[in-house]
């Protein structure tokens, strides 16, 4: 795609967007990020996602770790170390222009699921298959963050946003470690991260004080109209 401009502008207003939303609910950096580098910088995906949401989650999990399910992040982890092979091995065999259509059709599916979801309780079996979903679809396009926001969407907001960056702080390690194993993690593909950097810490300043004041309800709404507006972008393409 031809831009007069330097897409990096754009992709930097989305890490923002995405750190603050993500931030303030416990949802949405992925889902917003995601998409945008897809259609500017596919190449960067999924390593530099997955490197920029460390420092991330590990600020909201230390601000929320008084309200964290340990026991439940522990199951879902379990999973997750499982599921990131999988994730690899969709890196391995699928080209760039099918893995763009895997995130968008990842995107668009997650959206609705999470607009969908009946209320339940978890239990281990569903914390687990959560942890594995979430290792293939993180490792192999840096979206995982919607299973996580299912299985605990009905959980205190604060216990949300703990949980799920625990677990993605936790599983994004994973991933990162298999992927350079695996020979799947490149210089052009960390070095965007660099000017990035400030963007994000803007985005999880302003969340510290935005997530008092905002309705939650309806920027979860936002978040799930937008993802899935460019999730069907990247399918368009």
């Amino acid at each position: 795609m031809n831009l007069p401009f330097d897409p990096l502008y754009i992709i930097a207003v989305a890490v923002a967007c995405g750190a603050l939303i993500q931030g303030t609910t416990g949802m949405g950096f992925a889902l917003i990020v995601a998409p945008v580098m897809g259609l500017l910088a596919p190449e960067s995906l999924p390593i530099s996602l997955l490197i920029l949401m460390l420092p991330l989650n590990a600020a909201v999990a230390w601000r929320e770790r008084d309200a964290i399910d340990f026991r439940g992040s522990s199951w879902i982890t379990l999973g997750r170390f499982a599921g990131t092979f999988g994730g690899v091995w969709i890196l391995l065999w699928l080209p760039l222009s099918q893995l763009n259509l895997l995130i968008g059709l990842s995107t668009i599916a997650a959206c609705l699921a999470t607009w969908m979801a009946p209320s339940f309780v978890p239990g281990r079996r569903a914390l687990i298959s959560t942890g594995v979903i979430t290792g293939i679809t993180e490792t192999a396009t840096g979206v995982g963050g919607p299973p996580l926001a299912l299985v605990y969407q009905h959980s205190p907001v604060a216990t949300l946003r703990g949980s799920v960056a625990l677990c993605f702080l936790v599983g994004e390690v994973i991933s990162l470690v298999v992927l350079a194993v695996g020979g799947h993690l490149h210089a052009e593909q960390v070095s965007p991260v660099l000017a990035l950097c400030v963007p994000l810490a803007l985005g999880v300043i302003a969340s510290h004080w935005a997530r008092n004041l905002i309705n939650e309800t309806r920027l979860r709404r936002f978040v799930l109209i937008f993802a899935f507006v460019s999730g069907s972008l990247l399918l368009m393409q």
